[in-house]
């Protein structure tokens, strides 16, 4: 099964389940969790709609690519019921750095800053997708060359976002330890989402939390989250939602009269501006990073 007919196949279980979820909400009520807003889920599904037409082509780029590559690499991964494991594993891994640099890298960041973007978290939010994913294939080039056939890797690929939905929901508590500090859970999400201090970047695993506490970048959830950016954009524009940080850039890269700030305004940290020292500042008001790694 590719990952266009998993997608195809989970289109409408989402839809029913973001449905169940706003029935719920409106039966009970909770003043402690974000909800639903109407312009808020109608800017997800809108944004989600294109990304799912635009990730299709960028998919199918992708799969040309690996496509190459495979070709030219002298090494083979048969895929089998024993190593189908270990190449999503494998995914996993490339998906934590991909992930983790999408919030490091301002260029990469302006792609991945409009699922971020909602002031709410429910099951909308998951479809909040950026409308220029092809950047996040840059990452799995390393299992093409690895000799993962370019069929698998999109395969999981699609696995490990669809294992995603369930966590954007405020109303799935803390899990038991064990399950917590093992595999992504919606408490985990939440903090990943959150603006505040030192939920600021953390737990970026895709299927596995063991990636995060490896490399120093995960995250208990002790306090109720403040969803969206350090300065939310305040528009359900779709539009404005998938480029309102390109814009910024553009605007940004204007104003620069030195060409190492120019660099450092596409590929530096987000929201540095010049004469600020060491960590992003927050003058723009994206979501400066301030764990270490």
């Amino acid at each position: 099964m590719e990952f266009t007919s998993l997608l195809d196949l989970s289109t409408p279980l989402f839809a029913v389940l973001i449905i169940l979820e706003m029935v719920y909400y409106r039966l009970h009520p909770d003043e402690n969790a974000s909800g639903y807003g109407i312009r808020d889920t109608a800017a997800n599904v809108t944004v989600g709609l294109g990304a799912a037409v635009t990730d299709t082509a960028f998919k199918a780029l992708a799969l040309v690519a690996f496509t190459g590559l495979y070709a030219v690499t002298p090494l083979r991964v048969a895929v089998t019921w024993a190593t189908f494991p270990l190449i999503l594993l494998a995914q996993d891994f490339c998906y934590y750095w991909m992930h983790r640099q999408h919030h490091r890298v301002r260029v990469l960041w302006a792609a991945h800053v409009v699922h971020h973007s909602s002031v709410n978290y429910n099951f909308s939010t998951s479809i909040r997708q950026p409308w220029t994913g092809l950047t996040s294939q840059v990452f799995y080039i390393p299992l093409a060359l690895a000799g993962v056939p370019p069929w698998a890797v999109l395969l999981c690929g699609g696995i490990n976002m669809l294992t995603q939905f369930w966590l954007h929901t405020d109303r799935i508590g803390r899990l038991p330890r064990i399950v917590e500090r093992s595999v992504n859970t919606p408490s985990s999400h939440r903090v990943h989402h959150a603006s505040q201090g030192g939920y600021l970047d953390r737990n970026f695993g895709g299927i596995l939390m063991v990636w995060d506490r490896l490399f120093g970048t995960w995250a208990v959830e002790t306090e109720r989250p403040v969803y969206g950016l350090t300065k939310n954009i305040d528009t359900h524009n779709p539009l404005r939602v998938v480029s309102h940080e390109y814009a910024a850039i553009g605007r940004d890269l204007a104003r620069a009269t030195r060409w190492q700030d120019r660099v450092r305004h596409v590929f530096g940290r987000p929201g540095w501006q010049p004469g600020q020292p060491g960590q992003a500042g927050r003058a723009r008001g994206e979501r400066a990073p301030v764990g270490t790694g």
